[in-house]
């Protein structure tokens, strides 16, 4: 009976559900970046909707449920393979902050304008289609935020580094210079009084590239393409929702306006059967497995001659078996107990149980697989957001940090580090203990993300979840006109004290006068 109640209760419930058409965005090249944004997608077609993606890859496999669409940027990917194959990624640590936010952007832009260029982005802007919601990417690519307008839309962000200034500016979040190091820094949430100092100018560096200098070309972009869309001023902070790819055991919890929801962990799939050979090579380990891998973007050929070897060595003096993810240029001899492989099933091989510590670079994706699985790391961060994921994993007490680019980076402190993670049960103590707190939540990163979109829908935009300091001018959601007046007034008053005590020395000094006067 108790089934049968139930499943009446599900028909009922899907009978009413109509699935929304929904659009995602995801530009960037990057494979990380279009794992998260496929992940979303498939996601949401599989929950009942009818999703389109644009993005420069494609996706092959149907969904289970509801209906999934490619509107492939043909070619962009392979221009930018071939320019990777030729990028050595390793040797990025000859720019600061600064000219990095700058380099930044001009790719960024390039990459949006040859989206908008696309002769099948132009197909589906001239086909008169209309969606009930646009999921944009947002890492500076704010002339997307017209695709909303276009279509007749609801705006919503996804955020692939969680809580960062152009997210939190877009919909009135604080961004919290004081603790919460930018993304691009080497800085700790405990920063010192010159970090805060730097970390603040950084910040403001951002902000006013962001408005005064980004918004500026973007709007001339959409005067050539949507002469009629609304200011990019307007659209920027049309946002009704914000999805971040963060959580509070990924990182430090940070202060949220009610439309930012956390989903991070969603790419994040239940571990498959692993390949024969690899099965037999992680059971028959007796000591364990170190997993050594550096994501899609790194390649290790590109990795210098003399760092590589002393991670070869210091990794040939363990007991235990290392599988290393090394994609091609293969050519020197390597210790008996490290195997080489080109591609590794990551998320599978760490649901291992043999698996003992995992040598990374610090990657976001690659961090939350390790923290579901509750392995240790030796994060080596080369560039972009990894020194802070890195930084995040030693605070939480579940790795250790060395930088590709510390000059102490060599075969001694390698060794030193391995054996420390290796034999010190706290790192994997506490890489169970985030393990639990990642996956002690209501729902799953998944389920809150659908949850959300529809909400958005349902609700219109959902407007009532929005601050009321979206609307203010940046100048008054700083309080500069308040501080201004109190400077002024605080000034006014100081003026007019002064001036007083001025008075009433000059009448006593005038009575002191007279009476002198007087007595001669």
């Amino acid at each position: 009976m108790k089934h049968l109640v139930s499943l009446l209760l599900f028909v009922l419930l899907t009978d009413k559900y109509e699935g929304a058409k929904i659009l995602g965005v995801f530009i960037l090249c990057g494979k990380s970046h279009y794992h998260l944004g496929n992940s979303l997608m498939r996601g949401l077609a599989e929950a009942g909707n009818d999703v389109t993606m644009i993005s420069p890859f494609e996706d092959k496999d149907p969904t289970e449920n509801g209906s999934y669409r490619n509107v492939v940027l043909t070619g962009i990917a392979d221009g930018y393979e071939d320019h990777l194959k030729r990028l050595n990624l390793f040797g990025g640590n000859d720019f600061n902050s600064f000219t990095h936010i700058v380099g930044f952007h001009k790719s960024v832009y390039s990459q949006v304008k040859r989206a908008f260029d696309h002769p099948n982005v132009q197909k589906l802007l001239n086909s008169n289609e209309q969606f009930d919601a646009v999921i944009i990417e947002q890492f500076s690519n704010d002339a997307l935020q017209v695709l909303p307008h276009h279509f007749n839309a609801h705006f919503i962000a996804f955020s692939p580094v969680g809580s960062y200034y152009t997210v939190n500016n877009m919909v009135g979040n604080p961004t919290m210079t004081s603790y919460t190091p930018g993304f691009i820094t080497t800085f700790s949430r405990d920063m010192s009084l010159f970090q805060r100092i730097y970390n603040t100018l950084l910040h403001l560096s951002q902000c006013f590239l962001e408005y005064f200098v980004l918004l500026d070309k973007y709007e001339k972009l959409l005067t050539e393409y949507f002469p009629s869309a609304p200011s990019i001023y307007d659209l920027h902070f049309n946002a009704s929702l914000v999805l971040l790819n963060s959580h509070e055991s990924l990182g430090q919890p940070v202060p949220l306006v009610p439309n930012m929801i956390n989903i991070g962990g969603f790419h994040v799939k239940p571990p498959k059967v692993l390949p024969v050979d690899l099965q037999r090579y992680l059971d028959e380990a007796e000591d364990g497995v170190v997993l050594l891998s550096f994501g899609s973007n790194l390649r290790m050929h590109n990795m210098d001659e003399g760092k590589r070897n002393a991670l070869v060595n210091a990794l040939g003096k363990l007991k235990q078996r290392v599988l290393w993810k090394w994609e091609s240029g293969y050519d020197f001899e390597l210790p008996p107990n490290i195997k080489r492989v080109n591609w590794i099933p990551q998320m599978d091989v760490l649901a291992h149980p043999n698996v003992k510590l995992f040598v990374t670079h610090g990657g976001l994706l690659s961090q939350t697989e390790t923290i579901y699985n509750g392995v240790p790391v030796l994060v080596i961060p080369v560039f972009g957001d990894q020194a802070m994921n890195a930084n995040n994993a030693v605070y939480d007490g579940y790795g250790l940090s060395l930088s590709y680019h510390d000059p102490q980076f060599g075969e001694a402190k390698l060794t030193a580090v391995l054996e420390k993670l290796l034999s010190e049960p706290r790192y994997q103590e506490n890489a169970k203990r985030v393990s639990r707190l990642y996956h002690d939540r209501y729902m799953t990163p998944m389920e809150t993300a659908v949850y959300w979109v529809d909400y958005v829908i349902r609700h219109h935009g959902a407007p009532h979840l929005r601050v009321a300091g979206v609307k203010l001018p940046w100048y008054k959601y700083c309080l500069l006109d308040v501080f201004g007046v109190i400077v002024i007034s605080f000034g006014l008053v100081i003026i007019s004290l002064v001036f007083l005590l001025k008075c009433i020395l000059k009448v006593f000094q005038n009575r002191k006068t007279a009476t002198k006067l007087k007595g001669s």
